[in-house]
C-alpha cells in the first residue's frame, strides 16, 4: 500500500508518465494519447494527431473514439486547477486498499477526466463544436484541500467554456470544491463553483456536469448548453424506481411511511402521513423495501438516504450540527437513560433539579469519552471511574432563578420566548368550540364574562375589552380535545383541551386571567371542564401552578411539532426537492434559493431516524406520546397555509396586526411591544428588498415570469406534489408577475432563516430549565375526579404533586441534552447576509444588491441592541429579563440565543 505524500509540483510525477496527462479532443472514434509540442499561445501552429468531435449529436458527457487528423489554428493555453476538499478527519482518512489504488492513479496522472464544453454551437453549421478533454493530475496536497491540475488548449473559435464534465477515476468519491481556469487573454481567471460530490466511476458511469457561474433563464440558455441543462435535470429526477444508494443525487417524493417499525413490534406501527386520511407534506423518496407486516410502510435502516449533495456532515467542521446531533441521539441519550435506575421516577425535590447544573450526573462513558464531541455539554470533570455530566445553566434561570414561577414571565414568553407563534387576539365572545358537541360535550367555554370581569377588577367590561383589542388567548382546545381519550390510554401521560386567556395592560404586557382545562365525555363520564385563576389562597395558587404546567406542556408540544418541525423543517423539504428537480443549476432562482435550502434534508433525515420516529425522543418525552405525529398531521390539515407563512400575513391571521400603509412595514401591531414581531418585520423587509432586487434583475416584466417553463414547473410541483394534499386550496399564490415571485421567494427564505431561528435557538435558554417549559404533563389535575387519598396528599405535599406532573428524570435530562445541541451554532455556521455566494459576486448588480442586504442586516443588529436597552419596552427589558436577541443576524459559535443562519441546518 502506498503512503500518501506531499506533492508540491508536477516534477514529482515521473517524466515517462507526463505524456499521459496531455489534452486531447473528443469525438466518436477510439481515443489515443499523442505527443504534443508545447503550444505558443495565440499563434498559428501545426498540431498533429488532434482529436476533433465532428459529430455534435454525441450524447452529453460521452467520450468517443477519435480519428487522427491534422489541423492548424490559433489556440489559447489554459490551466485548470481543481480543488478537492477533504472530508471530516482530513486527507489521511480512509487508508486502505482503495486509497492505495487511488494513490497509484494520482501518480500516473489519471485522477480526474475533465471535458470542456463550448457555450455556443457553431454559428455557421448549427452543430456542436468539439469538446476538449484532459486528465488532471495531483499537484498540491494540503491539510485543507488537494489540488489537481491540467493544461489544455482552446482552439480559436471555441468561445467561452460553458460547462465542464467531470469523471472521477478514483475508487472513492470526492468533494469537488471548485475548478479555476486561468490563461485567457481578455479577462482573468474563471471560477466554476462546484461544492458537490463526484462519485467514483465504479458507482456512476455518468459524468458530473458543472455549469458556468453565469445564470440564464431557460430561454436565454446558450445554444451549446441546452442539452446539458436538460440532461442534468433528468438525472436529478431519476426514474422513481429502486432503492436509493448513498452516491445517488436523485430527488423524488414519498409520503412519511417510515416513522414506524411494525416488523419489530406491533406497538411501533404508525400510520402513513401523507394522503387523504392524514394530510402531510412529502419527504424525499428513499425506495427502501416495504415492511413485512404492513405493506404501506417502508422498512427502517441505520441511515436514511438523502441526495449526496445534501449530506453536509462529512465536509463540514467536525463539531458541526449533524455530527453533534447524531452523537447526542446515538451516544449520549442511551448513556443518560442507562444512568437513571428508575426510568419513571420524578425528581424528588426542586433541589434535585438544581443539582443537574450545580453537581451533575455521574454517567458511564465509553472509552475515548464524549468531551471532544460535546465540549459544552460534558464538562469532563472525571473521577476514577465515571465522567460527570453537568448541564450549563440556562440564561433564564441564570438571570432570575425564580422567573419560571412568575405569571408575568409566563405571559411575556408568549411574545418573546421560544414559541411566539401561538398567541392570538380574541375577536368573538363568548368563547365557543367548533367541535361537535354530540361527541365532545357542550361547546361553551367555562371562562365566563363574570370570571373575566372579576379578574380585570372592573377596569372595563368584556365587551369593551374585545372591542379595544385587550383580550388574547393561547387556544389549544379544539386541536387537542379529539386526542384526549387516546392519549389517556397511554402510560405515563395525560392530556386536556386548553384555553389560556390574557389581558393587555397599558404598558403592553400581558396578564393571565384564566386557564380552562377540558376533558371530553369519555368512558361513560360526562365532559369535565374547570377554570383556574391566579389565587390569593394556597390551594387555589397551587392548582393554578399545576394548570400552568399543563398549558406549558401543550405549548411545548405545539412548538416542537408544529411551529418548529412542521412549519420549518417539514414544509421546506418539498421546496428543496422541487428546486432540484425543476430548476437547473444555471437558473438564477435556483442560485438565489440554494444557500437558504442547503443542509436541511440531512437534518430532516436524522429527525426521522431518532427524533420523530416511533419510540423516538418526541414520543418518549412529549405529552401526546405515540399520537404526536398524528396530531402534527391534524395541525397541517387544519392550520397550515402557504400564504400565512409570510410573517405579515401570519400576524394578521392571528389578529396581532392589521394593515396600515402609514405604519412601519405597512402593519400596525395590536401589541406594540411584541419583540418577535418588531424585530421580525425589520428582518422580513430586509429579506424582501434583497429578493426584489435580485428578481427584478432577471425578470423585468411579467411575461418573463409567465414564459419561464422551469419556474412555472417548479411552483406547480410544490403545490401539486410536494404539498399535494393541499393542491386544491384557493389560497395558493399565483405566479404571473415578478411581484408574485418576490412574495413566494421571500416567504420561503423567511421560513428557512428568520422563522426557524426564532423558534430554534432559544430552546435551551427557555427550556433547559424544564419547570419553565415542561414537555409533558404526566398526571391529571388533583381536582379532576379526585380520590380522598390523592386530594389529601395534594393538600399535604403540593410540591410533590407538581413534581409528579413534570417530566421524569430520564425524560427531562434527555430533552435537556437535545435542546442544548439544537440551540448550538457551529463554528462554521453560515449566517444570513454574511458571506456572498461566489456566483452572486460574478454579477456586479447582484453583488451591489447583496452588499446593501448585508449592510442592512448589520444595521438590524444595532436596532435590536437599542430596543433591548429601552426601559420602556417591558417585554424585553427589566429585572432579570432575558433580552430578545433571537433575530440578531450574527453570532459567535455555541449556545448564544442569537444568530440567524441562512438555512435550517440544525
Amino acid at each position: 500500500m502506498l503512503k500518501p505524500q506531499i506533492l508540491h509540483n508536477s516534477q514529482n510525477t515521473p517524466t515517462l508518465l507526463l505524456s499521459w496527462i496531455k489534452p486531447f479532443y473528443a469525438n466518436n472514434n477510439n481515443a489515443s494519447f499523442l505527443n504534443f509540442h508545447k503550444p505558443i499561445s495565440g499563434k498559428a501552429k501545426k498540431k498533429n494527431n488532434v482529436q476533433v468531435n465532428r459529430h455534435a449529436a454525441a450524447a452529453a458527457g460521452s467520450i468517443k473514439a477519435a480519428v487522427t487528423t491534422t489541423i492548424t489554428e490559433k489556440s489559447t493555453s489554459v490551466k485548470a486547477v481543481v480543488t478537492i476538499q477533504p472530508t471530516v478527519g482530513g486527507v489521511l482518512t480512509d487508508l486502505g486498499l482503495s486509497r492505495g489504488l487511488d494513490d497509484i492513479i494520482d501518480v500516473i496522472g489519471k485522477t480526474l477526466l475533465l471535458e470542456f464544453v463550448p457555450a455556443e454551437l457553431d454559428s455557421k453549421t448549427g452543430l456542436e463544436k468539439p469538446t476538449i478533454t484532459a486528465y488532471a493530475h495531483r499537484k498540491n496536497l494540503f491539510e485543507e484541500a488537494t489540488e489537481y491540475e491540467c493544461d489544455f488548449e482552446l482552439y480559436e473559435d471555441f468561445g467561452e467554456v460553458g460547462a465542464i464534465l467531470v469523471k472521477n477515476e478514483h475508487h472513492n468519491e470526492m468533494f469537488l470544491k471548485k475548478i479555476v481556469l486561468d490563461g485567457f487573454h481578455d479577462h482573468g481567471p474563471v471560477t466554476f463553483t462546484c461544492n458537490s460530490w463526484v462519485s467514483s466511476k465504479s458507482d456512476s458511469s455518468e459524468k458530473r456536469i458543472f455549469f458556468t457561474s453565469k445564470s440564464y433563464l431557460p430561454s436565454q440558455t446558450p445554444s451549446g448548453l441546452k442539452k446539458y441543462r436538460e440532461k442534468d435535470l433528468v438525472l436529478l429526477r431519476g426514474d422513481g424506481k429502486g432503492e436509493r444508494k448513498k452516491s445517488d443525487r436523485i430527488y423524488d417524493y414519498d409520503v412519511y411511511n417510515d416513522l414506524g417499525d411494525p416488523d419489530s413490534s406491533q406497538d411501533l406501527a404508525r400510520p402513513v402521513l401523507g394522503g387523504k386520511d392524514h394530510p402531510y407534506p412529502r419527504r424525499c423518496r428513499t425506495g427502501r423495501p416495504r415492511t413485512k407486516k404492513d405493506p404501506l410502510s417502508e422498512s427502517r435502516s441505520s441511515s436514511v438516504y438523502v441526495p449526496r449533495d445534501e449530506a453536509f456532515s462529512e465536509v463540514k467542521n467536525l463539531t458541526f450540527s449533524a455530527k453533534t446531533v447524531y452523537s447526542v441521539f446515538h451516544a449520549l441519550v442511551p448513556i443518560l437513560q442507562g444512568a437513571i435506575v428508575d426510568k419513571d421516577s420524578a425528581f424528588p425535590f426542586f433541589t434535585a433539579i438544581d443539582s443537574l447544573f450545580n453537581e451533575g450526573i455521574h454517567i458511564p462513558v465509553p472509552k475515548g469519552g464524549l468531551g471532544t464531541i460535546l465540549p459544552r455539554l460534558v464538562k469532563a470533570l472525571a473521577d476514577t471511574e465515571n465522567n460527570l455530566l453537568q448541564f450549563e445553566t440556562p440564561q433564564l434561570v441564570d438571570r432570575d432563578k425564580f422567573a419560571w414561577m412568575r405569571d408575568v414571565e409566563f405571559s411575556r414568553q408568549t411574545l418573546a420566548g421560544m414559541n411566539p407563534y401561538s398567541i392570538q387576539l380574541v375577536t368573538e365572545w363568548p368563547l365557543k368550540s367548533k367541535l361537535d358537541p354530540n361527541v365532545y360535550g357542550p361547546a361553551e367555554s367555562a371562562i365566563t364574562t363574570e370570571i373575566v370581569e372579576q379578574e380585570i377588577k372592573g377596569f372595563m367590561t368584556v365587551e369593551e375589552a374585545v372591542k379595544q383589542k385587550k383580550l388574547f388567548i393561547l387556544d389549544y382546545h379544539d386541536l387537542l380535545l379529539p386526542y384526549v381519550e387516546r392519549v389517556r390510554q397511554l402510560q405515563g401521560t395525560t392530556l386536556y383541551g386548553s384555553r389560556t386567556l390574557f389581558f393587555l395592560s397599558p404598558d403592553s404586557t400581558l396578564m393571565p386571567l384564566a386557564i380552562e382545562l377540558t376533558r371530553p365525555a369519555m368512558k361513560g363520564k360526562p365532559q369535565w371542564k374547570e377554570v383556574f385563576r391566579p389565587s390569593w389562597n394556597a390551594t387555589g395558587e397551587w392548582l393554578w401552578k399545576i394548570a400552568k404546567a399543563h398549558v406549558l406542556a401543550h405549548d411545548s408540544g405545539y412548538h416542537q411539532l408544529v411551529s418548529h418541525w412542521l412549519r420549518t423543517h417539514c414544509c421546506t423539504e418539498p421546496y428543496i426537492i422541487a428546486s432540484n428537480r425543476q430548476l437547473s443549476a444555471l437558473h438564477p432562482i435556483y442560485r438565489l434559493l440554494h444557500p437558504y435550502l442547503r443542509y436541511t434534508m440531512e437534518i430532516n433525515a436524522l429527525a426521522r431516524e431518532a427524533l420523530i420516529n416511533g419510540n423516538g425522543i418526541i414520543e418518549n418525552s412529549f405529552s401526546p406520546r405515540k399520537i404526536s405525529m398524528e396530531l402534527c398531521s391534524a395541525a397541517y390539515d387544519l392550520q397550515w397555509r402557504f400564504d400565512h407563512q409570510a410573517l405579515p400575513a401570519d400576524l394578521i391571521s392571528r389578529g396581532m396586526a392589521v394593515e396600515d400603509p402609514n405604519a412601519p412595514h405597512g402593519l400596525k401591531l395590536t401589541i406594540e411591544d411584541y419583540p418577535f414581531a418588531n424585530d421580525g418585520l425589520v428582518l422580513w423587509d430586509i429579506i424582501k428588498k434583497w429578493v426584489a432586487d435580485y428578481v427584478k434583475h432577471y425578470y423585468p416584466e411579467p411575461k418573463t415570469v409567465q414564459s419561464d417553463q422551469e419556474l412555472q414547473s417548479w411552483w406547480t410541483e410544490i403545490r401539486t406534489v410536494g404539498h399535494g394534499d393541499k393542491k386544491d386550496e384557493p389560497w395558493w399564490p399565483v405566479l404571473n408577475t415578478p411581484d408574485d415571485l418576490i412574495g413566494i421567494l421571500t416567504t420561503i427564505i423567511w421560513v428557512s432563516s428568520g422563522h426557524h431561528a426564532a423558534v430554534n435557538f432559544g430552546q435551551y435558554d427557555f427550556g433547559g430549565y424544564f419547570p419553565n417549559r415542561p414537555t409533558i404533563a404526566r398526571t391529571t389535575l388533583p381536582c379532576e375526579d379526585p380520590s380522598p387519598e390523592r386530594w389529601d396528599r395534594f393538600l399535604d405535599k403540593p410540591e410533590v404533586e407538581l413534581l409528579d406532573c413534570f417530566p421524569t428524570q430520564t425524560q427531562a435530562t434527555t430533552v435537556m441534552a437535545i435542546l442544548d445541541v439544537l440551540s448550538n451554532h457551529s463554528p462554521d455556521e453560515e449566517y444570513i447576509g454574511d458571506v456572498i455566494e461566489p456566483v452572486w459576486a460574478e454579477d456586479p448588480i447582484i453583488k451591489a444588491a447583496f452588499e446593501e442586504f448585508s449592510g442592512r442586516l448589520k444595521e438590524l443588529e444595532g436596532i435590536i441592541d437599542g430596543r433591548n436597552a429601552d426601559t420602556n419596552l417591558k417585554n424585553r427589558t427589566g429585572a432579570g429579563v432575558v433580552p430578545y436577541r433571537l433575530l440578531k443576524p450574527f453570532s459567535k459559535s455555541g449556545v448564544t440565543g442569537q444568530g440567524v443562519p441562512n438555512s435550517i441546518s440544525i
